[in-house]
């Protein structure tokens, strides 16, 4: 629990001077083009925070605890900021810092990655589903079409139509070590960087579909896995990372709320796994090859991880998180 000393009158008059300045501040801010939202779910969520966490002392500390609220608060405030967007993301290493410690039984007897075909739903969600993985189900994608069409064209002909939609810009994008500061530039490239011609710099970044009209085109080629517990909902927000042979995501831990799912659809990714440092000396490091046609099922939020694209065809993948 947040506490502050001092007179819950006077702190009801320092707040009011407090959301002034948060509100001057965000408007400045919104004018260098950072679209900040948080001030007005901070307003909203006032009476509920100060009834349940807060006691407002001075302006200094309410001003002080507003900020931390807005950025860091909102990993642990989340039943009241839920689907509202803060003034900063929190930083990486502060994550870690805050991350609770895992037990381990989620990855004590874990010596290697089961490969399944065929697996019932049933029999997936008493055995895997949320057990924190890792599994591959290697047949999952076997009737998406989705293998056929996907490529950088094809993503970057539907981004050029709806890309430049409020929703699409939106959605969160990782350039990872390319430089790209949005999607657009990454769908900017030279024919010859596409195809990884000789002397050209490898790719390779992520996005969300959070635009229901992109995320609409795009299920019309892939679905929800099989093999997913039957009463496990679609989550509203999938996933691509896509890019070429040199490249792909650096060591971390996800900071979302459920496991998640992730398809190869085309090419092949190496993935390594890493317990969090509390079970260091209870679990093992892994490393498994994803294929063309597998699906990869494990809970990113407790096992970090790290992707290489192999050499080959161009990697593509598909994933969501599943409750």
């Amino acid at each position: 629990m947040l506490t502050t000393r001092g007179s819950p009158n006077r702190g009801s008059a320092k707040m009011e001077e407090v959301n002034e300045k948060l509100k001057n501040f965000f408007i400045t801010s919104s004018t260098s083009g950072v679209e900040l939202n948080c001030l007005a779910s901070f307003r909203r969520h006032r009476q509920e925070l100060q009834r349940n966490y807060l006691h407002y002392g001075t302006g200094k500390y309410q001003l002080i605890l507003a900020f931390l609220i807005c950025t860091i608060g909102k990993h642990y405030f989340s039943e009241l900021f839920a689907n509202e967007d803060c003034i900063l993301g929190m930083p990486q290493q502060l994550q870690k810092a805050f991350r609770p410690p895992e037990i381990c039984n989620f990855c004590r007897e874990v010596r290697d990655v089961p490969r399944l075909a065929n697996v019932d739903p049933n029999e997936f969600e008493r055995n895997y589903a949320y057990a924190g993985g890792p599994v591959i189900v290697t047949d999952a994608t076997a009737n998406w079409t989705a293998t056929e069409y996907f490529d950088y064209w094809f993503f970057k002909d539907i981004y050029a139509t709806y890309g430049k939609r409020k929703k699409a810009a939106r959605c969160q994008f990782f350039p990872y070590q390319t430089g790209f500061r949005n999607i657009h530039e990454a769908f900017d490239l030279d024919p010859a960087r596409v195809n990884y011609e000789p002397g050209t710099e490898p790719w390779y970044f992520g996005w969300s579909n959070c635009d229901p009209e992109i995320l609409k085109i795009l299920r019309e080629h892939y679905g929800r896995p099989y093999f997913l517990p039957r009463g496990s909902e679609n989550n509203a927000v999938d996933w691509v990372f896509m890019g070429g042979t040199g490249l792909g995501a650096h060591m971390h831990v996800d900071n979302v709320r459920l496991p998640s799912w992730q398809s190869q659809l085309k090419g092949s990714k190496e993935w390594i796994l890493a317990p969090p440092p509390e079970c260091y000396y209870s679990c093992n490091f892994l490393s498994v090859v994803v294929q063309t046609g597998d699906t990869i099922v494990l809970d990113t939020n407790k096992w970090y991880h790290k992707t290489n694209v192999l050499s080959g065809e161009i990697s593509i993948t598909v994933g969501a998180e599943y409750d």
